[in-house]
């Protein structure tokens, strides 16, 4: 989730723009995630000042993406955290199995309930994956940064099917254009 928000930006997004243009599409980022709207905005409709903080939380979140060390990733990851988290549990879910749970102060403002999963999540990735796993984007004209889950590591860009397909695509016509000047 901390990746997707940080793609949300026009500074990653470039000409395509600003992602979040509404509560509308903040609704609908949430909702890919998993998250009702009316579930974590305390069963209210979203505002424009839930989008402005959330606006304001992915700033938050790159920098830590950005950060230099795993010290300040988590040090930074327990700020969001403890914006709006209670202790963390382990509860079973409707199928039995272990799940996560964030519980939050139950008059905690939207980003803040963002805050504090996102913040879970990547105490999560430093304690299994490590802080090598914060990185910036391989493709030479994109500003992105991510947090590679993959299980092999070895993700290059922030958004495989933007930045590594815009990649691939300028590979291929370098090497056509290599090959008709021959």
């Amino acid at each position: 989730m901390a990746t997707d928000l940080v793609n949300t930006s026009p500074t990653v997004r470039g000409a395509a723009g600003e992602a979040l243009l509404g509560p509308d599409a903040l609704a609908a980022f949430l909702g890919e995630h998993d998250l009702r709207p009316d579930a974590v905005a305390g069963g209210r409709a979203l505002t424009e000042d839930d989008l402005f903080q959330v606006v304001l939380l992915r700033r938050e979140v790159r920098a830590i993406v950005e950060t230099e060390t795993e010290e300040q990733a988590v040090a930074g990851a327990a700020v969001l955290a403890g914006r709006a988290g209670l202790v963390p549990v382990l509860r079973r879910d409707a199928d039995g199995g272990w799940q996560w749970y964030v519980p939050t102060a139950p008059d905690a403002p939207l980003a803040d309930e963002l805050a504090a999963l996102i913040g879970i999540g990547l105490f999560g990735v430093v304690r299994a994956l490590g802080h090598e796993r914060f990185r910036a984007c391989a493709a030479p004209d994109c500003r992105g940064v991510f947090v590679d889950i993959s299980r092999a590591g070895r993700r290059r860009y922030c958004m495989p099917e933007l930045c590594g397909n815009r990649l691939n695509v300028a590979n291929h016509r370098a090497r056509r254009m290599g090959s008709v000047a021959r």
